[in-house]
């Protein structure tokens, strides 16, 4: 069975505007059959309350849908918000996307 794998290239800062975008690109590649979603957050420079709210909104579309998310590419300063919000323990988090290419598709 083949996944059907699908990376979102976000950047610049991820607020109540990028995030009603973010979750409408997600609700896309969901509905055109996408098994799992890697959010690819290198570019991103800060993430509001807006934009964590976003996160977790595409996170329980997907799961609702019966696909995967992941997270790759973030700075030290969204990890560091994520560690404060606990946001890393709903989202697995990769260093890029090689790592992510190794550890997940590798095992599917």
């Amino acid at each position: 069975m083949s996944l059907n794998v699908k990376v979102l290239e976000i950047s610049g800062i991820l607020d109540g505007i990028r995030g009603n975008e973010l979750r409408r690109e997600v609700s896309g590649l969901l509905a055109n059959g996408a098994d799992i979603l890697l959010i690819d957050m290198k570019e991103v420079k800060f993430i509001d309350s807006s934009g964590l709210g976003a996160l977790v909104s595409a996170m329980q579309m997907v799961r609702t849908a019966n696909a995967k998310l992941f997270v790759c590419s973030i700075s030290d300063q969204v990890r560091m918000l994520f560690e404060l919000t606990k946001m890393d323990r709903i989202f697995q988090t990769f260093a890029d996307k090689d790592e992510f290419y190794r550890q997940i598709l590798a095992t599917q």
